[in-house]
């Protein structure tokens, strides 16, 4: 049986940014950032990340 995949819209985003970024950033441990894609998460996290997201991007281009 296959799983759902949760939090599309953060894994898609991310692309090739790190999740120890991402992480840090949220200031967690990397390993709870993946724990905590596990869930679907509410809208409000999900924009949280997804705003740190698009700023590392942006960091990570120059």
């Amino acid at each position: 049986m296959k799983h759902p995949i949760r939090n599309q819209e953060i894994r898609k985003a991310k692309a090739s940014v790190p999740n120890w970024l991402i992480a840090e950033r949220l200031g967690i441990h990397e390993n709870s950032f993946y724990r905590l894609l596990r869930q679907e998460l509410p809208k409000e996290k999900k924009e949280e990340i997804l705003r740190i997201i698009e700023d590392l991007k942006l960091d990570l281009e120059v």
